[in-house]
């Protein structure tokens, strides 16, 4: 009954660890938001830089899992090459060391209760705060309350080295540089990691085990080397649900810590030797309860040592890594059967908004991008004389394909809508959703212009040079609206091009009703071509239509985020440019 008791202490701790580092994590996230997404996006070849964005990164989240979940997402998107997001993982790496030391600097020298009592302190101004902002700060620190106290609670569950001198004796015989008793460790600490998901709380847990004399030096080494293989698991469960691209990365952060584990493995003990050398003290030395106390910065320094040297060791092949990694998947030939497929990363441990928005954008950027290649074909085959029924049915496959991309898009993002807890992400959605069906309304008219000029090829109708020059120039104005929209149509769209867009639908009403005068007063005087005239009128109140979906996707981009004082300047001057 105890034993069963303390397991429930234990796994209890380990909980209230784990959802205090989601919470902090997630809080950080949406502090951080944008400014992940753009730093990420703006990575350059460099692999320096690479490594340094995500060991910053990192340590600014507090989860490596949600840095090596987005970096398999932007390859899965083409946004990142597979050797830039090889450097990335190589500092996430890094960057996750900085856990094991808060918990070895603050969770053993200090009454960490007052940490976890002034962490949620803190949160309280901000928790009952009507601005979002001030929500997601109270977030971070509740977050960093409850990490220290499940820490706490993990070194009381722990039980007491004394009273268990039978299990103690098992656990030491574990304890020496024997390859057996190395790779057990290790492949005990991969599978305590790998259900967790979170090396973190796995590195808690043998750093509080070393301070309370359950396991040593060896084999509390050994257990962080397989926390390392262990995490892998976060990445490729996010990329099963990826192409090609995106399961390389994972395979990418797969073989960087297993094959850096198995090189640590074969030169242990010069690693350890290392490692205590530039560690304070002597950790051959000490016994007894020096040891102890010594051990969660010696396990903290091993930690770190071993991630920067295996960085240093990958970061100059990045290059021919990357080759390899594609060899070993190679680009599985594509059978395009005309239906679309949005693929997402999802994962249990890294279920953020902040990374889904982003490929959500993405998407609709593809959806922009066959919206302007709908028109173009539209364009092209408007006043052909040959038979255009094979173009119908390319633009028909096109308009089904926008079709499926609203519905599958929008319906995420519904989804996406009813789990959000933040306002911001919740407002972002709805209009990133109004922008889809604009968008997809746009599509729809293009397809019903096509059929109509089948419609004009099938019944032998004409339309007089005047009136084809004038459609001509209408097809043209209203083209170069769906251009400006369209082009980057996730991103905030600035006051200086609302304002052009704001005079490009103006011109495009004043068109239409220019051309629908000449087509009503047709109409009255040749009564030979009502026919031609009706599908004329018919065809501008589609681009007319056009130009309005259009106006209704600029505002909804003006107003993707919430307004800033700068941004109210910028539509004071769009207004006085309009007048």
């Amino acid at each position: 009954m105890n034993a069963l008791i303390g397991a429930i202490r234990i796994i209890g701790s380990v909980g209230l660890f784990l959802y205090g580092m989601k919470l902090m994590s997630d809080g950080l996230q949406k502090s951080a938001g944008s400014k992940l997404k753009s730093i990420l996006k703006a990575m350059t070849a460099n692999r320096f830089m690479a490594v340094l964005t995500g060991t910053l990164l990192t340590m600014v989240i507090q989860s490596s899992s949600a840095v090596t979940v987005m970096v398999v997402s932007f390859v899965s998107a083409s946004l990142m090459t597979l050797s830039q997001s090889i450097g990335v993982i190589l500092g996430a790496n890094i960057g996750t060391t900085i856990t094991s030391w808060i918990v070895s600097l603050l969770g053993f020298e200090m009454d960490i209760t007052i940490l976890a009592l002034a962490s949620v302190a803190l949160s309280l101004p901000f928790l009952f705060s009507k601005k979002p902002k001030r929500r997601e700060i109270s977030e971070i620190f509740l977050g960093f309350g409850f990490l220290f106290l499940g820490l706490n609670f993990l070194q009381r569950s722990m039980p007491n080295v004394g009273d268990h001198p039978e299990i103690l004796s098992f656990l030491q015989s574990f304890n020496n540089s024997s390859i057996i008793s190395l790779l057990i460790c290790v492949l005990v600490g991969a599978l305590i990691t790998c259900i967790v998901q979170a090396s973190a709380a796995t590195m808690a847990i043998t750093i509080t085990m070393a301070y309370q004399g359950w396991i040593g030096i060896w084999s509390a080494a050994a257990l962080c080397l397989g926390q390392n293989i262990g995490t892998t698991i976060t990445a490729f469960v996010a990329s099963l649900s990826t192409g090609t691209n995106g399961k390389r990365a994972a395979l990418a952060h797969t073989l960087f810590n297993v094959v850096g584990s198995v090189l640590a493995l074969i030169f242990f003990k010069p690693l350890i030797n290392l490692v205590n050398l530039i560690t304070p003290g002597n950790i051959f030395l000490s016994q007894g309860e020096a040891l102890n106390k010594e051990l969660p910065i010696f396990l903290s320094m091993f930690h770190t040592v071993f991630n920067l040297i295996n960085t240093l060791l990958f970061l100059p092949f990045t290059t021919q890594f990357a080759r390899l990694i594609e060899k070993m998947i190679p680009e599985k030939e594509k059978f395009d059967d005309g239906t679309y497929h949005f693929r997402y990363i999802g994962n249990s441990r890294v279920d953020t908004p902040e990374i889904y928005l982003i490929q959500v954008k993405e998407e609709i950027d593809k959806m922009g991008a066959l919206t302007r290649n709908m028109f173009q074909k539209y364009m092209a085959m408007c006043f052909k004389t040959s038979d255009i029924s094979e173009d119908i049915e390319v633009l028909k496959k096109d308009e089904d394909y926008a079709d499926q991309m609203q519905e599958q898009l929008i319906d995420f993002c519904v989804r996406m809508l009813q789990d959000s807890q933040s306002p911001t992400n919740a407002s972002t959605l709805q209009k990133l959703i109004r922008i889809i069906d604009e968008t997809e309304s746009i599509t729809d008219s293009i397809f019903n212009m096509a059929k109509l000029n089948e419609t004009k090829r099938k019944d032998d109708l004409h339309f007089s040079e005047e009136a084809k020059a004038e459609l001509k120039t209408f097809n043209e104005l209203t083209y170069s609206f769906v251009e400006e929209v369209t082009n980057r149509i996730g991103e905030r769209m600035n006051a200086r091009d609302m304002t052009i867009s704001q005079n490009l639908e103006r011109d495009i009403n004043d068109k239409h009703r220019e051309l629908r005068a000449t087509g009503q007063n047709n109409l009255m005087t040749e009564s030979e071509n009502v026919k031609s005239d009706l599908l004329y009128l018919e065809i501008i109140r589609h681009l007319e239509h056009i130009g309005d979906f259009c106006l209704n996707i600029a505002e909804t981009r003006f107003a993707l985020q919430k307004h800033t004082p700068s941004l109210i300047q910028e539509e004071k001057k769009a207004k006085e440019v309009a007048r």
